[in-house]
């Protein structure tokens, strides 16, 4: 237990320290999303449909561009991070534009002692379970918030990703959760001319323990898809072969770089 909150603190550091550079950024953009612009990407948007009058627990939202995004959409929306930062940011945006969202302040595996009510979607994406030690525990989270018969839909960088080095010339590390990954990282994804240096704690999870996981929990895969493109500039060595789709130059179309899960609760 003193390791996994010493890994939440690190993180959690990390993250409150990344907020303003983030909100500030070219990446996020978050003048236009303020002005209307919906951040979701097509990826996501063909799982979620039509949410209008459904009720959407968002997963890791940061600082709430996607559900705002889903909340202007119609949906009943609440967005749960760990971040103080990134909670009080989106929660001061959901006054701004006049939506009726709902931000919890919490670490995912304490939601339960903090929100009681079950929903039609439970939704995460990029960036997210691999801050997470146990997808065990994870995965029992999302269930027990997810109405019978109601959807998860996720998602996430591929696996393959995270065992590249920065500049995807060779593996750096195993594909499978056999170690926790401590990194220290100048900058951010969203401005690597960030003055932020922070120590950062995290894991792969192979895509067998991540749907096992889910599979376990009561939740029957419907669809899983993957994808040769990243809809975010957020790595490096990339280039924007279509609008909006982007890929690592040298590697072309021969790795996985997202993938995208639609679930059912039995």
């Amino acid at each position: 237990m003193e390791q996994d909150h010493n890994y939440i603190i690190k993180n959690k550091a990390s993250w409150n320290s990344k907020v303003a550079a983030h909100v500030q950024s070219e990446f996020y953009d978050n003048a236009s999303f303020l002005q209307g612009r919906n951040t979701l990407n097509s990826i996501e948007l063909n799982l979620l449909g039509d949410v209008k009058g459904k009720s959407v627990l968002h997963l890791q939202c940061h600082f709430g561009q996607d559900s705002l995004s889903l909340a202007r959409m119609g949906a009943q929306v609440t967005g749960v991070d760990f971040s103080e930062e990134a909670i009080q940011t989106a929660r001061d945006f959901n006054t701004q534009i006049g939506t009726q969202a709902q931000f919890i302040c919490c670490d995912i595996y304490d939601l339960p002692n903090h929100l009681k009510q079950q929903f039609d979607i439970v939704f995460t994406s990029y960036g997210t379970i691999g801050w997470l030690p146990d997808l065990q525990k994870w995965a029992s989270v999302v269930s027990q918030f997810l109405k019978p018969g109601g959807h998860f839909i996720m998602a996430d960088f591929h696996p393959i990703v995270w065992m590249m080095d920065n500049h995807f010339n060779h593996i750096a590390y195993s594909y499978f959760n056999t170690e926790e990954i401590i990194e220290t990282e100048t900058g951010t994804y969203a401005d690597r001319e960030a003055p932020i240096t922070n120590e950062t704690v995290s894991w792969n999870h192979p895509t067998s323990e991540l749907l096992n996981n889910l599979i376990q929990q009561g939740i029957s895969i419907q669809r899983f898809d993957e994808y040769d493109y990243s809809p975010y500039n957020c790595f490096q060595e990339t280039e924007e072969f279509e609008p909006g789709k982007f890929r690592i130059k040298h590697l072309l179309n021969k790795i996985p770089m997202v993938y995208s899960i639609l679930g059912l609760k039995k």
